[in-house]
């Protein structure tokens, strides 16, 4: 089995090998499977904002890789984009916003969505992204006093302790994505 990601982050790829890892315990199929990463450009947002933007930029990774390997003349059996972004709601007068991720998974005939974990932003992180424009990534650097956060444990490491890192929680958005390929018998139509 091939299964291609689209994007080359590390902690998107360590989220699919350790999701891949999971499902072997499953079906022996998954257990062989061959990852292959390349970064990919969609029409999302840097920063999504909504939970529809975020959607939209993982299903456009999952077509985006699907194109390249075929220009490339290479095949696969699924296609995987990852996309990680913000959902505010207003609740009472409170404005509340949540960082999530959600993944979408192909085989060219069907696909299918699944959210990660949501845990709160601060209110003070999400007025530097959503009012001031800024990138989730830079904002975190910033307050981590580190580069490149992102490649590691993300915004998640950083607001959860590193109790739930960014890879960790883009392995429950996949294993949910994927249920309806490895958990087939309940998703036929």
């Amino acid at each position: 089995m091939k299964i291609a990601l689209g994007s080359n982050r590390p902690a998107k790829v360590a989220a699919l090998e350790a999701c891949v890892e999971r499902l072997a315990g499953l079906d022996s199929q998954w257990g062989a499977a061959e990852i292959i990463a390349r970064p990919v450009t969609t029409t999302a947002p840097a920063m999504p904002l909504t939970d529809e933007q975020t959607m939209r930029g993982a299903r456009e990774r999952a077509l985006a890789i699907r194109q390249i390997l075929a220009r490339e003349g290479l095949q696969a059996d699924l296609f995987v984009g990852l996309e990680g972004g913000f959902h505010t709601e207003r609740l009472w007068p409170e404005r509340i916003t949540f960082l999530r991720n959600w993944a979408y998974v192909t085989d060219g005939t069907r696909g299918a969505f699944g959210a990660g974990p949501s845990i709160q932003v601060p209110p003070r992180i999400a007025a530097c992204v959503i009012e001031q424009a800024r990138e989730l990534g830079e904002v975190i650097d910033e307050i981590a006093g580190e580069q490149d956060v992102r490649s590691r444990q993300g915004a998640w490491g950083v607001l959860s302790r590193n109790l739930i890192t960014r890879a960790m929680s883009f392995e429950m958005a996949l294993i949910a994505a994927l249920a309806p390929f490895y958990n087939g018998e309940l998703y036929r139509d």
